[in-house]
């Protein structure tokens, strides 16, 4: 099923932090994606909520495309490491 890798990390980041984060009085979103830059809901909602703050503050029409195209390269180079860190070490 699409999206079941995201909805499984999704609720372990909440069975991991949210107890913690309600005894501090902190809210906690929940921010997951899988290798191909899916985002799960609540992280979608968020950085919905941060573009909204972002465009509001700039007065650039890319400020609205801002926050999900930096979010996806930072993804997209998170990837990028975690392969090249598995790739077999060559001896010159």
């Amino acid at each position: 099923m699409a999206g079941q890798a995201i909805t499984k990390a999704e609720a372990a980041k909440v069975a991991k932090h949210e107890k913690a984060c309600i005894e501090n009085q902190h809210v906690f979103v929940p921010f997951a994606f899988d290798t191909f830059g899916a985002l799960a809901p609540d992280a979608v909602r968020f950085l919905k909520r941060v573009q909204q703050v972002v465009s509001s503050k700039t007065a650039h029409v890319k400020g609205q495309n801002f926050v999900f195209s930096r979010v996806g390269f930072a993804i997209q180079k998170g990837v990028a490491a975690q392969l090249v860190a598995r790739l077999p070490v060559i001896s010159l």
